[in-house]
C-alpha cells in the first residue's frame, strides 16, 4: 500500500535509474522527500540487470587499503564516500531489502540468487510503498533556467525545477542499455568541467592468424599471470575473435589504453604456467620426448592446454632449447594492436571532473544539481568495485541533498 503523499515535502528529481539513482531514491524517500525518477529507457536498471547475468558482483571483501587502491587516481576523492557507504554498508542495505549475499573464494560478494532481478524487484516494491514516481521513456533534453525539459512519449515537456536534482545518467559504455554520454551536451554549456569519455574494462585486439581465431575463439586462458604497462595481475582471460577479454585484461586495460593513445607499442606478456618456476619448467621440458610431437610434449611435460600451445606457436614458432622454450612459456609477448570501443566496454572513464563538484557532489556551476555514479571521472576494474562506487556516490549525493533540504 502506498504512503499518502505529503504535498509539503521537498521535491527531488532523479534522472537515471541505474544503481546510483535508485539507491539515492531509496535513501531520500526514506527521509520523506517526494521523489520522481526519470529514465530514458522503457524500463529501469537495464545495465544492472545485464551485470546480473554474470552473477551480479556487488562488491569485494578485501581489506580497505587494497580495496581503495583499485580506484587509482580517484581514490583520495572517493575514499570518504567509500568509507561512508562501505562494502559492509552495501551488504546491510541489500539485507534490508531481503537480499542475502555470500562471499566467494575470490573474495567477491554476490547475492545468493546470483542475479539482479530479485534485488531490483525488491527495491522497486519499496520505492512504490513510499510513493516514488518512475517515468520511463523520458529523456532529459534541457537544464536551463527554472525548468527541466524532457522528450517524452507525449512530446517535449518542460517541468518546474524541483527543490533538488540528481543526475545519475551513467557513462557511455554499452550505449544500447541507455548510458550514451550525450548528457555532456547539456552540461558543457553550463560551464561544467568535463574530461573526455573513454572505454574502460574492455578487451584488447590482437592480430590472430585465421587458424588460431577459428580454432580458439571463445576458449579461456585459465590461471595465468599477465603484465602490461608496468602492471602485473593474475587471473583469467578469454580468447575472442578479435583479441583477448576477461578479468586479467580488464585489470590492465587502463594502462594499455593510455599507451595506445600516446602511440606507443604495447606488448602483453603472459606467464602461461605461473605455478612453475623457470627452472622446474626447463627441467620438465628437458625430458626426452621420443617420437612425441612438440605439441604433445608441451601438453605432457609442461601441462599446457591446447590453447596455450597454440599461442606459443602463434607468437613464438621456433622450438628452441628447453631453457629457451621454458622462458617463452613464462613470458610470452603478445603484440596488442588496439582495444575494443565503447559499445563493447563494461564501463567508461572520464566525465564530470571532481573539480566541477563540491565534496557533496553538487555541481559548482549549477547549485542544487548533483551528480553521481559513472558520470563522474573515475574508473575501476571489475570485481565489485564499479557497483560499490556507483552505490556509494549515489548515497553521498542523497545524504547531501537531504541535508540541503533539511530532511
Amino acid at each position: 500500500m502506498n504512503m499518502p503523499e505529503n504535498r509539503d515535502a521537498p521535491t527531488v528529481a532523479i534522472v537515471g535509474a541505474g544503481p546510483a539513482g535508485l539507491i539515492a531514491a531509496d535513501l531520500l524517500s526514506a527521509r520523506g522527500a517526494r521523489v520522481t525518477i526519470y529514465e530514458r529507457m522503457p524500463s529501469v536498471a537495464r545495465k544492472l540487470l545485464m551485470a546480473g547475468r554474470g552473477g551480479l558482483n556487488l562488491t569485494h571483501s578485501e581489506d580497505r587499503e587494497t580495496f581503495h587502491a583499485r580506484y587509482r587516481e580517484a581514490e583520495p576523492l572517493l575514499a570518504p564516500m567509500l568509507d561512508a557507504f562501505s562494502p559492509a554498508e552495501l551488504i546491510a542495505w541489500c539485507k534490508g531489502l531481503g537480499i542475502e549475499t555470500f562471499t566467494g573464494t575470490s573474495g567477491r560478494v554476490f547475492p545468493r540468487a546470483l542475479k539482479a532481478s530479485p534485488l531490483v524487484r525488491a527495491l522497486l516494491a519499496r520505492l512504490g510503498t513510499r510513493g516514488v514516481t518512475i517515468r520511463t521513456r523520458w529523456r532529459l533534453v534541457g537544464l536551463e533556467g527554472d525548468s527541466l525539459a524532457f522528450e517524452t512519449p507525449d512530446g517535449r515537456l518542460e517541468l518546474p525545477r524541483p527543490d533538488a536534482v540528481l543526475l545519475a545518467l551513467g557513462g557511455a559504455s554499452w550505449p544500447r542499455l541507455g548510458s550514451d554520454g550525450t548528457w555532456r551536451d547539456l552540461l558543457a554549456p553550463q560551464g561544467v568541467a568535463l574530461s573526455s569519455l573513454r572505454p574502460a574494462n574492455a578487451g584488447v585486439t590482437v592480430a590472430w592468424s585465421d587458424f588460431f581465431r577459428e580454432r580458439f575463439a571463445g576458449v579461456p586462458l585459465k590461471r595465468i599471470v599477465a603484465s602490461a604497462a608496468g602492471e602485473t595481475v593474475s587471473g583469467e582471460a578469454m580468447v575472442s575473435a578479435s583479441g583477448l577479454e576477461g578479468g586479467a585484461i580488464y585489470a590492465l586495460f587502463s594502462g594499455i589504453r593510455e599507451m595506445l593513445v600516446r602511440g606507443e607499442r604495447v606488448s602483453l606478456t603472459i606467464d602461461l604456467r605461473p605455478d612453475l618456476s623457470l627452472e622446474e619448467l626447463s627441467r620438465r621440458l628437458s625430458a626426452p620426448r621420443g617420437k612425441r610431437s612438440l605439441s604433445t610434449h608441451l601438453r605432457k611435460a609442461a601441462g599446457l592446454p591446447p590453447v596455450a600451445v597454440a599461442l606459443l606457436s602463434e607468437f613464438s614458432p621456433r622450438p628452441g632449447e628447453p631453457a629457451e622454450l621454458a622462458g617463452r612459456i613464462k613470458a610470452l609477448d603478445i603484440p596488442v594492436t588496439g582495444h575494443a570501443g565503447m559499445e563493447r566496454a563494461i564501463s567508461s572513464a572520464g566525465g564530470v571532473t571532481f573539480d566541477a563538484v563540491d565534496d557533496d557532489l553538487m555541481l559548482k556551476a549549477m547549485p542544487g544539481t548533483f551528480v553521481a555514479g559513472e558520470m563522474l571521472d573515475w574508473e575501476a576494474p571489475t570485481g565489485g568495485y564499479l557497483l560499490q562506487a556507483s552505490f556509494a556516490t549515489g548515497a553521498r549525493a542523497a545524504t547531501a541533498i537531504a541535508h540541503r533540504l533539511g530532511i
